[in-house]
């Protein structure tokens, strides 16, 4: 198996990639093929393939905040079951972070990401049994993920202005003995994470405003 980082819609890869995504994410978590062009030419937002017998079987989709010291899983895909998928793709993601950590001179407090909460959401993520949405989210746990006590939402990828719910956002702590974070450093990374997303539904609004009514986010076991 290998990695491969797509950069342009234009890469071969990148057709098997969204029709990947199209297979296992619901319509409003996957961005138009069309828009992908200028987020893959971002240099800090990291699109990973990984390749087995000239097929992409997986992806990853991350990125680094130095500035905040936080990293982001935008998403993680295993296409195929037994093939070791997540193992690799989590190695190599591990590796990239620490390199983009080293190389901004920062060392990171942590990472996000989203997982579906299975108890609220039905969705089958296209019958692939690594996407399960009870093993995605024990294997987070596993990881060592917490929950942030926080309802809630994000905008519709489909710019709709939607507020997608069902889900839960994580953090991973370097320190695995926190048990809550700067409620400033969530309100900070979701305003830069989702700026690319200019149609707010009201209920983000909300959850934007309670952030910043407080000083500190609990951290849940997942």
């Amino acid at each position: 198996m290998k990695a491969h980082r797509i950069v342009s819609i234009q890469d071969p890869r990148f057709e098997e990639l969204h029709r990947l995504m199209q297979e296992v994410f619901p319509p409003e978590e996957v961005l138009e093929a069309g828009l992908w062009e200028a987020p893959l030419q971002d240099p800090g937002i990291h699109v990973v393939v990984a390749i087995h017998d000239d097929e992409v079987v997986g992806a990853t989709e991350y990125r680094y905040y130095a500035a905040l010291r936080v990293a982001m899983t935008d998403f993680t895909i295993v296409g195929r079951p037994g093939l070791g998928i997540g193992r690799f793709l989590l190695k190599y993601r591990e590796r990239a972070i620490r390199e983009l950590a080293k190389a901004s001179g920062s060392e990171p407090i942590g990472m996000f990401a989203e997982v579906y909460n299975p108890y609220a959401t039905d969705h089958g993520f296209g019958g692939v049994t690594p996407m399960n949405p009870y093993v995605r989210r024990e294997v987070l746990s596993h990881i060592g993920y917490k929950r942030l006590d926080l309802t809630y939402v994000h905008p519709s990828w489909d710019h709709q202005g939607l507020a997608v719910e069902g889900l839960d956002l994580c953090f991973l702590p370097s320190d695995d003995g926190l048990d809550q974070i700067p409620a400033g450093l969530v309100h900070h990374f979701l305003q830069t994470y989702y700026t690319a997303l200019p149609n707010k539904p009201r209920a983000w609004d909300d959850m934007m405003a309670g952030l910043q009514g407080q000083e500190a986010v609990g951290l849940l076991p997942l």
